[in-house]
């Protein structure tokens, strides 16, 4: 019986490009037909990188068209991530692998669920550190209750929100069986401002999240004032999730390092430390969406997951600008609270 064969395509072909890649060399079932990028150079780079194939455009949507891929791999900035996945799924395209984040505005990143769903198009986005050999290991210390049951988290993210904090809330909800938020009450920094991909975004932020289940999270995101890395500190959570139970915590970084695990009634317990490099977590995450396409189950890293963790962003900024705690679903929001409130001058400088 002959492996089936999906005809890839890229369409970004810059350095996440190549992270992405590595996930797709990996994988016999995957054949790059096609390379699309703005610089013929950046697509001739990741061909002869790689030992693709693949043709090269400077059109995406001739590429679709002519190519007819089945799977699509967009790696380019935020503002472009909703009109080229519509331009993909149109094309009846069965699957694409998105870079994170979602969208700039919360109506955006609901609107590429849409089309997803409308149009059977598997979408995931790579959130892929939950490939992480030590985030599956934390996983199953929680479900088997090594810290008895989880009451409290703490979140940290660097800056920004949009880019950075998803993969901490995606991490913490992953941890949760995933558990969606239920209200959120935030806070921003704003004494600097960033545009990362062409989004402008927060030096900094705080906030409360409950979830669902009860447990009661606290956010840290920006500059960690009890991180010192010239000291060499390396106890310090800096990106990451720190999760307390009723009977000891865990404290583990984005890429499953766990920091330090304690159990109140084992004293002599240390959790198992595996570590899994970035090319490991992607070439987790091309096979289980391929593997997904095959089965029809929901992957790890599907629009509807990563919805759940872009929707605590957007609360976020949405209860900076009601200067109240914000219920979820998050209703009657379509933009960017932060965005607008920026363009419209209610920063103090």
């Amino acid at each position: 019986m002959n492996t089936p064969l999906y005809r890839i395509a890229f369409i970004g072909c810059g350095r996440r490009a190549h992270e992405h890649a590595a996930g797709v060399k990996a994988d016999g079932r995957c054949e790059v037909v096609a390379l699309s990028d703005l610089s013929t150079e950046s697509s001739e780079r990741l061909n002869a990188e790689f030992g693709f194939t693949g043709n090269i455009y400077t059109d995406h949507k001739e590429m679709l068209a002519k190519e007819k891929p089945d799977v699509v791999l967009i790696c380019l900035w935020t503002p472009l991530h909703l009109p080229v996945f519509r331009d993909c799924a149109e094309a009846g395209v069965k699957a694409v692998l998105c870079e994170k984040p979602m969208s700039a505005t919360w109506g955006e990143c609901q609107e590429m669920g849409r089309i997803a769903e409308a149009n059977g198009c598997q979408l995931t986005f790579s959130l892929q550190r939950r490939f992480a050999k030590g985030n599956q290991t934390v996983r199953r210390l929680i479900k088997e209750g090594k810290i008895g049951q989880v009451v409290r988290m703490d979140l940290y993210s660097p800056p920004n929100l949009l880019d950075c904090g998803i993969h901490t809330f995606d991490q913490a909800i992953s941890y949760m069986d995933e558990t969606p938020a239920k209200w959120v009450l935030g806070a921003v920094d704003t004494t600097e401002t960033y545009n990362w991909f062409n989004v402008p975004s927060e030096c900094g932020a705080s906030g409360r999240i409950v979830f669902a289940n009860g447990v009661q999270a606290n956010l840290v995101s920006g500059e960690m004032d009890t991180w010192d890395p010239a000291a060499g500190d390396a106890t310090k959570t800096w990106a990451g999730v720190r999760v307390h139970g009723t009977e000891g915590f865990i404290e583990v970084m984005w890429d499953g390092q766990i920091i330090r695990g304690v159990n109140y009634k084992d004293p002599s317990w240390t959790p198992e430390m595996e570590l899994s490099s970035m090319t490991d977590q992607m070439e987790g995450y091309v096979r289980h969406a391929i593997d997904c396409l095959g089965t029809g189950e929901e992957p790890e890293v599907s629009h509807a997951k990563a919805l759940r963790a872009s929707e605590i962003i957007f609360a976020v900024y949405e209860s900076v600008r009601r200067n109240a705690r914000v219920e979820l679903p998050l209703a009657d929001v379509t933009d960017s609270p932060f965005i607008t409130m920026l363009e419209n001058g209610q920063f103090a400088k």
